[in-house]
């Protein structure tokens, strides 16, 4: 065995970062089942204040601990996921201490209900009885969960929409014991059957009495202010994006790319009517009303093919049957073998997005992902269930199964569990990923998917604009005071969405903060090394190696993945410096803390 006196700075920090990764997953049990740590399947997070305390001590600890290791001696790989740490405790120390959305958000709290039994139950990683055990110990302790949460909760400090919305997806729990727990009952033993029966009914009563009280105490009082302000906007965006691009440089590019995209809408737009009609003519001069109405009329193409109501899940299905083949004839990256589903989006779930992608942890890898498309909801009218399936219209579906699935979300996240370093993948960037899934999305269409139809490249620009819209939508409203009617002005006129897009976004937009600007922020990043990459291989660069070369490294900052990809040096860009720089020092500040950037 090696002595500890032999140990080299790598040595140091792979002690440090398994104990961190040991202990973190304590602090979460559902976090941990998530993971493929299921060490902890039985048990349920705290979430009262002693938790909280818990967890700012042990992120004191960890910053004290990393700041004694000479991290300018460690190896590239080392000082990228030594720097991903750092910012990961910081952010949880800030969120706790001064964002404090434990007081005013109670979404967390349903989701973390919810999850608790669907991370069990979702995949197969182990016989089902066990994960029905493991339910059944976290149904009885549910009852202890809800007390702590309505004991965090203050009424006043929520948002009424936040309130509304947990109201809705507060009883999502008891839809999963019905479609994921009950089914499975006959495969118990009786006793084991009679604890869990006794279990559920302990949590249905919980969830009851949660209900009532959502209803009766925090939605009458919810007075909390949905914009969280451009204080703590700016440094909640700094920790979500951990980019060197600032509020204002996003939206300075936001602003262009809206005018440049628009452009190319309009002439793609000719291009289809002078198809149809070769003598028609076009001013040489035209002017804002012109390109709007001749970019909407060519988006009805588009709108006139869309699946039945009751058909949108089967349309996603039939498409990346087809975005498959596509990709493997042209043999644009590398698939993985991994199983992959796509299902109807829990109930727990509904009311933020329209679908998402639900893959493995890092310690589960190659069990199956989940590509969850949400139901249109029962109670929308003729009209709204048109506006609906006029944005997801089959182009759309298909852009959507781009993003979701291959090469989006699905694919790289199944490279990235692959990633040697397990303290890489369970610190994953958010730009990354969804930047990446963005690009996919304009790659695709770039290569010709669905035989280089223009009407599918127009669909594939009209969700880049979307993006756009996400970042300026994002701040204006949480650094600004954006109203709803200018809000929608924008998604309905500028960026062409239809109605009930923009109004699922508005309360999206509303409910969240910084995770839309991920987008955006993400594709412009991959875009720029994409770029900048094949300049520096010019005729030599291969999509396909470059492609499986950039997801082959986790998903860290895409700032991180470039000093990889072009061989530079990484030490100089994760220095930490104290906060007495000048205003106007190219930094990114992080709670307090300065990161150069070079």
């Amino acid at each position: 065995m090696q002595s500890t006196r032999d140990w080299t700075p790598d040595d140091l920090f792979g002690e440090l970062s398994k104990s961190y990764l040991d202990r973190s997953t304590e602090l979460s049990p559902v976090y941990a089942t998530y993971l493929g740590d299921h060490r902890f399947d039985g048990e349920l997070d705290e979430v009262g204040e002693k938790a909280r305390e818990r967890t700012i001590a042990f992120c004191k600890e960890y910053l004290e601990r990393l700041g004694k290791l000479p991290r300018e001696h460690l190896s590239k790989a080392k000082q990228i996921d030594a720097a991903l740490l750092e910012h990961e405790l910081s952010s949880t120390l800030w969120r706790i201490e001064v964002l404090q959305e434990w007081a005013w958000n109670p979404r967390g709290y349903t989701d973390l209900c919810g999850r608790a039994i669907y991370n069990l139950m979702a995949r197969d990683f182990a016989p089902i009885a066990k994960r029905l055990s493991s339910a059944a110990d976290r149904l009885e302790k549910l009852p202890r969960l809800l007390e702590q949460v309505r004991e965090s909760l203050v009424p006043r400090r929520v948002p009424k929409i936040h309130a509304e919305t947990a109201v809705k997806q507060n009883k999502g729990v008891l839809s999963i014991l019905d479609n994921m727990v009950v089914p499975h009952l006959d495969k118990l033993e009786k006793a084991e059957r009679g604890r869990l029966e006794a279990a559920m009914k302990t949590a249905r009563a919980a969830v009851d009495k949660h209900q009532e009280w959502l209803e009766k105490e925090v939605l009458p009082q919810a007075a909390g202010d949905f914009r969280i302000g451009r204080e703590l906007f700016d440094k909640k965006l700094a920790f979500t994006l951990n980019s060197p691009l600032s509020r204002a440089e996003i939206r300075k590019r936001a602003d262009s790319e809206l005018k440049r995209v628009r452009e190319q809408m309009y002439q793609l737009s000719k291009g289809v009517f002078l198809k149809k009609e070769p003598a028609r003519v076009f001013p040489e001069k035209p002017d804002e009303a012109h390109r709007q109405e001749t970019i909407q009329a060519a988006l009805e193409l588009a709108y006139a093919d869309k699946p039945a109501r009751d058909a949108v899940v089967k349309t996603a299905r039939e498409s990346l049957v087809d975005i498959e083949a596509f990709v493997r004839k042209r043999d644009l990256i590398t698939i993985p073998d991994d199983p992959i589903e796509i299902i109807i989006m829990p109930e727990f779930e509904r009311g933020v997005s329209v679908a998402y992608c639900d893959s493995p942890g890092p310690l589960d890898v190659g069990q199956k992902t989940f590509y969850a498309v949400a139901p249109l909801p029962e109670d929308w009218t003729d009209k709204q269930v048109d506006s609906f399936l006029r944005e997801y219209n089959r182009r759309s579906i298909h852009n959507l199964s781009v993003h979701e699935a291959i090469p989006g979300h699905f694919l790289q996240l199944a490279h990235s569990n692959r990633y040697p370093s397990l303290l890489r993948a369970v610190l994953s960037s958010g730009v990354f990923i969804e930047g990446w899934a963005v690009y996919t999305e304009q790659m695709l269409a770039d290569e010709g998917y669905m035989n280089a139809d223009p009407l599918m490249k127009l669909i594939a620009l009209k969700w880049y604009l979307r993006g756009i819209a996400n970042s300026i939508i994002d701040q204006e409203i949480h650094a600004g005071d954006m109203s709803r009617e200018e809000a929608m002005r924008l998604m309905t006129v500028d960026t062409f969405q239809e109605e009930r897009e923009a109004a699922g976004k508005w309360i999206r937009a509303q409910l969240t903060s910084t995770q839309l600007s991920t987008y955006f922020v993400g594709y412009q990043e991959h875009r720029d090394l994409r770029a900048e990459v094949e300049k520096q291989k010019g005729d030599a660069f291969n999509l396909k190696k470059y492609h499986d070369q950039v997801i082959s490294y986790g998903s860290p900052p895409v700032r991180y993945v470039r000093r990889l990809v072009l061989g530079l040096p990484v030490a100089d860009y994760c220095l930490v410096y104290t906060s007495d720089a000048a205003d106007d020092t190219p930094c990114v500040d992080l709670g307090g803390r300065r990161i150069i950037k070079k």
